[in-house]
């Protein structure tokens, strides 16, 4: 019997292509399945929000230094594809705003600001512009380790949905997530018991389970209730136990 879990493709299908690049983000929309992807999103030199993971871009390019250095055309000029494979050479460093575009009326986003201590000033503000002008405060959520940046979220756009990253489940985590107005929770999956799920329940939390790459782990997510999201970097893992058998996918 399969999983009928929601499925989010961490940093697009970062497991078959380069993560947060527009090839992982395809490769997620050829899964039927997959409702959400999660991005990360910093701020270039010149104030663009653009998808990366690090602060530098020396793990994921064929370049070095701080991505705050680099002006979003001086990013988008990078080969951020040849480290996972040749096949993905020259494939860019992309912007928010391409990712916002080519997921349109496809699948969810769920958005982390990788902000700490105000790191980048103004990040909050120039992501909820973009889902505003963009006609997607509805369908994201937009999640960070930094409470205070989900609170200057909500102070540029109050209709967007905010969710707290954590890696831990301490007590009185959902008041904390009311005091700061979140309603989302993007929790490490191994901290998820089913006491804890019905406690997350009761306080009106969506949740999401980060991040989960073996079968086991999705099934053992999935036993605890069909409304949590599962995130993994292998969708097509994942759609192998929502089919119950090995799974073959196809292009939208």
């Amino acid at each position: 019997m399969g999983i009928a879990n929601p499925c989010c493709a961490h940093r697009g299908a970062s497991g078959l292509a380069p993560e947060n690049t527009m090839a992982a983000m395809k490769k997620a929309l050829t899964f039927p399945f997959v409702e959400w992807i999660e991005l990360d999103v910093q701020l270039s030199k010149d104030g663009v929000p653009v998808v990366m993971h690090d602060d530098t871009v020396n793990r994921t390019t064929d370049r070095k230094g701080r991505v705050a250095d680099f002006t979003a055309a001086e990013l988008a000029s990078m080969d951020a594809g040849s480290w996972f494979s040749p096949e993905f050479r020259g494939e860019p460093v992309p912007t928010l705003e391409q990712v916002l575009d080519l997921t349109a009326g496809k699948c969810r986003l769920n958005i982390e600001l990788k902000t700490y201590g105000g790191r980048y000033p103004g990040i909050e503000a120039a992501v909820a512009g973009l889902l505003r002008r963009h006609g997607r405060t509805r369908d994201s959520v937009i999640t960070s380790f930094d409470p205070l940046a989900l609170r200057r979220v909500k102070e540029a756009e109050r209709s967007i949905r905010t969710g707290l990253i954590i890696d831990a489940a301490p007590p009185g985590l959902e008041q904390a997530l009311a005091r700061i107005g979140a309603a989302f929770l993007s929790i490490g999956w191994t901290r998820l018991t089913a006491e804890r799920m019905a406690a997350f329940r009761k306080a009106g939390l969506e949740v999401m389970a980060w991040t989960v790459d073996r079968k086991p782990g999705m099934r053992r997510i999935a036993a605890m209730g069909e409304d949590i999201i599962i995130c993994t970097n292998y969708p097509d893992r994942f759609g192998e136990l929502k089919a119950g058998r090995k799974f073959k996918w196809f292009g939208r």
